[in-house]
């Protein structure tokens, strides 16, 4: 597993009965890697996991694995309980996934104690490589620099971490106590410029699902120090971006996919699609985008 450059997070397509569409993520994958991404990670938060049943789960991460060909797959690990997180753990390694991304519990908030127990228990289970998930505004659980060293000192196989805590000083802080020992990502996408600035490595990204072009122009103009190109496609790309990080931010992305003709706009209840004027100012951003578009060479969304 090379924890390296642009993965998305994916969304999970849904057909018009809210089923799951795997003709389109097919396609979907095929596409963003076609455009250079360098893996896909599936089941995240953007992909309504919370939603889907245990072998909804498993099937998707099929689809995914036959679309990807020699590209790494990351199953997102997250559960109510730690007995079936380590279930999907030990599914998505024998479906043949080149390694986790895993969540700390959903919905209870423990304290250290309980969080690192969690989140070890996922690491003994499985041989695959590890990427830690550490998301205190959506998950009010923090992983702190000192606690994330604890870890990697007692399991092999954490490699790396998404850092979404939105403080680009925790880059530089994991990287303080670890130095090259775990591979940083960030996982707010209106921090990547900064975070890689900081140090970070690989982009848990959001927007390039309906823009993964722009995304990996971005990331490699950042990654190879050409700062007024990155700067100038930043710029462009942040009211898009700024999208990734609010309550909202599964709906918002879907409705840019599906204003960029590159998905849907469904998701599945409790959430629903925006409408009114949240609606009209995301059709308005990506309008804006779309008008002042960078040319940047891209595959284009196979229909």
């Amino acid at each position: 597993m090379k924890w390296q450059g642009v993965m998305p997070a994916i969304t999970t397509a849904f057909d018009d009965r809210l089923q799951v569409d795997h003709g389109f993520i097919g396609r979907h994958v095929r596409w963003l890697l076609d455009n250079g991404c360098t893996g896909i990670i599936a089941l995240g938060s953007l992909g309504e996991a919370a939603t889907l049943t245990f072998a909804e789960k498993e099937a998707v991460l099929r689809t995914v694995k036959a679309a990807s060909g020699a590209a790494p797959v990351v199953a997102a690990i997250s559960a109510l309980s730690t007995a079936e997180a380590i279930d999907l753990a030990k599914a998505a390694e024998q479906l043949g996934c080149s390694g986790l991304m895993v969540l700390p519990p959903y919905v209870y908030r423990g304290d250290w104690r309980e969080m690192k127990a969690h989140v070890a228990a996922i690491f003994r289970a499985t041989r695959l490589s590890c990427m830690l998930y550490n998301n205190p505004v959506s998950y009010g659980t923090d992983f702190l620099p000192e606690q994330i060293a604890e870890l990697a000192g007692e399991h092999e196989n954490l490699h790396a971490v998404k850092e979404s805590s939105t403080d680009v000083r925790r880059v530089t802080g994991i990287r303080a106590l670890q130095g090259e020992r775990l591979r940083i990502f960030v996982g707010v996408d209106d921090a990547i410029v900064e975070g890689i600035a900081a140090g970070a490595v690989g982009w848990v990204a959001g927007l390039v699902n309906a823009l993964p072009a722009e995304s990996v122009a971005l990331f490699d103009a950042a990654s190879a120090g050409k700062w007024d190109e990155a700067f100038a496609l930043y710029r462009w790309f942040l009211p898009l971006l700024r999208m990734d990080t609010v309550p909202k931010f599964i709906q918002l992305i879907k409705q840019v996919q599906q204003e960029t003709g590159t998905g849907s706009a469904r998701v599945r209840p409790p959430r629903l699609e925006v409408i009114d004027l949240e609606l009209k100012d995301t059709r308005t951003a990506v309008r804006n985008a779309l008008e002042h578009r960078p040319s940047v060479r891209s595959t284009p969304f196979p229909q």
